[in-house]
């Protein structure tokens, strides 16, 4: 019911706990029952009125709006966030990263795969100042747009969930702190070290996309993008498995909350994600989940040159291992 094991619901409860008002009154519901409140609706999504008809919580729909504020709050606290969502920071990370990739795919160099999602929600008021309808709107319906960055083991490494649905990708990517950092890497010489993204994603030296045309069977370039569309299918299977448990965020729910805390929500469904895969928890059945980012962005850019050669040279590597059946 709450996508957590019993031990790993105690232990959210107790990382939280510090920062949940504390039980005042005998009328107040108590830490863990607040807590319990909120993993329900992150699970199922379901409307309010549905979790406080539960006969196991039996609270009103106004108790369930404010546990749901206070959780998500306490989640989006900076020192709760990064401590459960963080790109690796330093190289003994990095290369841990790194070596998890190649060990199960064989790609070398990678450090994460990166990829767009969008996640429903209820329509903002045409005319409000702050979130104005119209910048919500994707090709089908009312949505943020969030960029992910996994690892190997499906674990979210980054996310920016606060842009419109209408936002173009290529504006989210071009602000974003992790391209900051891929390109102070390789302008200092650590040049080993790639994201993996599609072909909507420009090609650049710290982030390989696949060759445009097909390559030839047998052929270090189709050694090259075969191994590039395994390893980069991590990311879709990360987004697959956090819509999967945390059900809020599946296009048919819809957040019905104003833009802002519709983010907070998508962020707490990050950090109980990345729990769960850091304490084992199983997979729940998964519904098929359409890929429906596919719009692709291609730019004119110096940078394209430095991609070309980096991806030239992973190429090189599967050339060597094919001549000597590595």
């Amino acid at each position: 019911m709450f996508r957590l094991s019993k031990a790993l619901t105690q232990y959210f409860i107790e990382c939280l706990t510090p920062h949940m008002r504390p039980k005042n009154r005998e009328t107040d519901l108590d830490i863990k029952t607040r807590v319990l409140i909120a993993l329900k609706f992150y699970a199922e999504g379901r409307y309010q009125l549905d979790i406080a008809c539960n006969k196991y919580l039996d609270v009103s729909q106004s108790t369930v709006s404010r546990c749901l504020a206070e959780v998500t709050g306490a989640l989006n606290r900076p020192d709760v966030f990064n401590e459960w969502v963080k790109f690796p920071h330093n190289f003994e990370k990095l290369n841990k990263t790194r070596l998890e990739f190649y060990n199960q795919h064989g790609f070398p160099g990678v450090i994460g795969c990166i990829d767009y999602t969008h996640v429903a929600i209820y329509p903002p008021n045409i005319e409000h100042s702050d979130y104005p309808e119209y910048l919500y709107v994707n090709r089908k319906s009312h949505s943020i747009n969030v960029q992910l960055i996994c690892d190997a083991n499906l674990k979210i490494l980054n996310i920016c969930a606060r842009y419109p649905g209408s936002t173009h990708d290529s504006f989210i990517w071009n602000h974003s702190n992790v391209q900051t950092l891929m390109r102070n890497l390789h302008q200092r010489t650590h040049t080993d070290y790639y994201l993996l993204g599609d072909s909507g994603y420009p090609l650049r030296s710290w982030l390989l996309t696949p060759l445009e045309e097909e390559p030839a069977q047998n052929t270090p370039e189709h050694t090259y993008n075969s191994i590039h569309k395994t390893t980069r299918v991590k990311i879709e299977c990360c987004n697959g498995l956090l819509k999967g448990r945390f059900r809020c965020l599946i296009k048919h729910r819809v957040l019905h909350y104003n833009p802002a805390f519709s983010c907070k929500i998508i962020n707490a469904c990050a950090v109980l994600h990345n729990m769960c895969i850091e304490y084992n928890i199983p997979a729940p059945d998964l519904e098929g989940e359409e890929n429906e980012e596919d719009n692709a962005f291609r730019r004119v850019n110096p940078e394209l040159a430095n991609g070309r050669r980096a991806r030239s040279k992973v190429i090189q590597i599967f050339a060597r291992r094919r001549d000597y059946n590595i």
